[in-house]
């Protein structure tokens, strides 16, 4: 007697084919079932991952834990330097950054002015003065836009930071095209040009590697004051140490170990910047001056 899908002995066995009722009612709706079971749970997890999955997002390079740069921001809360005398005089302040030794120059109860010509050194009306703009080697007039006492005397923008004194009072600024140089022809002020070193507490790049004495006009904490290197360097490691000291804008002056200039301190003594160059004097030759109110 033939066995059947339902006949078969203890002792038989059976081999269900691809093509038996049995594998295609049983087993094939078990695979396919679960089948789609994997497919939907694979599709699951993949969605989950694009949701959920961080990737790669924008990142600042300065944020490492052991790396990290220093934040060259300048802060709000910058304490005025020097002292307040009652006096009108030249505060000198010495002081060490980044190996770099700079003698700061803060002026008292003096009014800043540009001058065209060489100071007379024996006015004892001026507490400090330091040459200002550059003048051109070929025809030896003004470098840059230059306005003395509300007259421009030069037209320029080889150099784009800037000084301007209104009212009395001293602003520096890195412009191409700076609307104080109108208003100090307006109101009877100064302006010059020179080159930018700081602005707005981040140094300005200069491609002048010549190490030498440097020179430079800051702001500061609302403080206006003269910065000189005391060991030569390029323009743009002293711009780096005025960074480091908090200066929030700064310009270049006439520098070098044979830029005249001179200062008046509280004691009443004249030191001179240059007291040992003798050179030739040159008709347009500027400087900023403060003279005692």
């Amino acid at each position: 007697m033939t066995n059947t899908n339902k006949d078969i002995r203890d002792d038989e066995f059976r081999i269900i084919g691809p093509h038996s009722p049995t594998h295609d009612n049983g087993r094939s709706r078990r695979n396919r079932t679960a089948a789609l079971v994997l497919a939907g749970t694979v599709i699951l997890l993949a969605l989950l991952a694009v949701i959920f999955w961080p990737g790669e997002t924008a990142e600042d390079p300065n944020d490492g834990l052991f790396e990290n740069l220093p934040d060259t921001e300048v802060s709000t809360l910058l304490t005025p330097l020097g002292t307040t005398p009652e006096r009108a005089c030249t505060e000198r302040i010495d002081t060490v950054v980044n190996g770099m030794q700079i003698a700061l120059y803060l002026p008292h109860n003096a009014t800043p002015e540009l001058v065209v010509g060489i100071p007379d050194h024996n006015d004892s009306r001026i507490i400090l003065s330091a040459q200002a703009a550059d003048i051109r080697r070929d025809n030896r007039k003004i470098l840059g836009a230059f306005v003395l006492n509300g007259k421009p005397l030069a037209w320029g923008l080889s150099k784009k930071g800037f000084c301007a004194i209104i009212d009395g009072n001293v602003t520096i600024g890195y412009s191409e095209n700076s609307p104080l140089f109108e208003e100090s022809i307006e109101k009877g002020g100064y302006f010059f040009r020179q080159f930018p070193l700081v602005d707005n507490g981040r140094l300005i790049e200069n491609d002048q590697p010549i190490r030498t004495m440097r020179k430079a006009l800051c702001s500061r904490a609302g403080q206006i004051f003269v910065a000189v290197s005391e060991t030569d360097a390029t323009m743009n490691d002293f711009a780096q140490a005025l960074v480091e000291l908090g200066v929030e804008n700064a310009i270049y002056l006439v520098g070098s170990h044979s830029a005249f200039g001179w200062y008046l301190d509280g004691a009443g003594e004249k030191t001179l910047f240059a007291p040992d160059v003798h050179r030739g004097t040159y008709k347009n030759e500027n400087y900023i001056v403060w003279r005692k109110k």
